[in-house]
């Protein structure tokens, strides 16, 4: 085993469960006899070397919290020479022999572009509460954010149905319906816009005016925020229809909170495959779950190829309304 000292750094947006990946991996660190270090602020702590060692201690009583105790941010430096020849300064600076990223795609392709500079040994954990990575089934994060709004919407059924009133609920998903999809499904909406479909408005303002024939004023759709058109719809089904139309963004709402037992578990399990790779060498490659297994798949392939979306739970979705 050639690796010694390894670097873990959470970048990008943040997700509940990495601070329990975080511990998973510096415990299991440790026993295999890695020596562990935290870099601050995502990529940004890597430019500028703010970089604290970790130990069983530094990860004590953090399993139940939200976000990441490192920190995050989103660093355009990164994606420049100049940033990248920085990284490349604090790695040699600190003789790290490896580099565990915790995030999703924008933070694998700077690994890839670090590795590109100097001769290091990367690991990739997914998190991101979008669960649009290639390579793994889900993403830690994923199923607390979709626990978090169906919680909130559970909530807004009850304003919709004592007003009568058309919700429309507006969840993450720049450019996936990931989210949506599971969101409408498990909170029974009536229509659930995702941008890998593109419905026909007209249909569904024909068949909400089917609704109020039969008495049905009460209804709920969850729509991804990268839906095509989005921020027009409330408008426009306000004007085609009698109902009492409201919009309800849950926006960053869905990033917080504690991490569900689900993302708890998933993320343990990634941390502890995540040091098993560095002990077998195996490098650029990022640590998933593919048929209830954990599995690996190269980093250019978690980076370059599109997850496909459940498309039947889709249909599924339809019929129950």
């Amino acid at each position: 085993m050639r690796v010694k000292k390894v670097a873990v750094i959470t970048a990008g947006g943040d997700a509940p469960g990495m601070n329990a990946a975080l511990r998973a991996i510096v415990r299991m660190g440790e026993k295999k006899g890695l020596l562990l270090f935290g870099v601050k602020r995502g990529y940004t702590g890597l430019l500028y070397n703010e970089v604290e060692p970790l130990n069983r201690r530094s990860v004590s009583g953090i399993i139940n919290l939200g976000g990441t105790i490192l920190k995050t941010s989103r660093c355009e430096e990164i994606k420049t020479e100049i940033g990248l020849e920085m990284a490349k300064k604090t790695i040699e600076y600190n003789n790290f022999d490896a580099l565990i990223v915790i995030g999703g795609d924008g933070t694998f392709r700077g690994a890839l572009d670090i590795k590109k500079k100097v001769d290091i040994q990367i690991v990739g954990v997914p998190a991101s509460i979008d669960n649009d990575i290639y390579g793994t089934d889900e993403t830690i994060g994923f199923d607390t954010a979709v626990n978090t709004a169906v919680r909130a919407i559970d909530y807004l059924r009850d304003t919709a149905y004592s007003h009568e009133r058309l919700f429309i609920v507006k969840v993450m998903g720049r450019k996936r319906g990931f989210i949506a999809l599971e969101v409408g499904i498990e909170v029974g909406a009536e229509f659930i816009l995702i941008p890998e479909v593109k419905e026909d408005l007209n249909k569904i303002i024909a068949e909400l005016k089917e609704f109020e024939k039969i008495g049905k004023r009460s209804n709920l759709m969850v729509i991804a925020e990268g839906y095509e058109g989005a921020d027009q719809i409330p408008t426009i089904l306000g004007n085609e229809t009698k109902l009492e139309v409201r919009l309800s963004v849950l926006g960053y709402l869905q990033r917080g909170g504690p991490p569900t037992a689900r993302s708890r578990l998933l993320a343990e399990l990634f941390g502890t495959k995540a040091i098993e790779c560095l002990i077998n060498e195996e490098e650029n490659v990022m640590v998933g779950i593919r048929d209830n297994k954990l599995e690996t798949t190269p980093l250019k392939e978690a980076v370059g190829k599109e997850k496909e979306i459940n498309l039947e739970l889709y249909k599924l979705a339809k019929e129950l309304t």
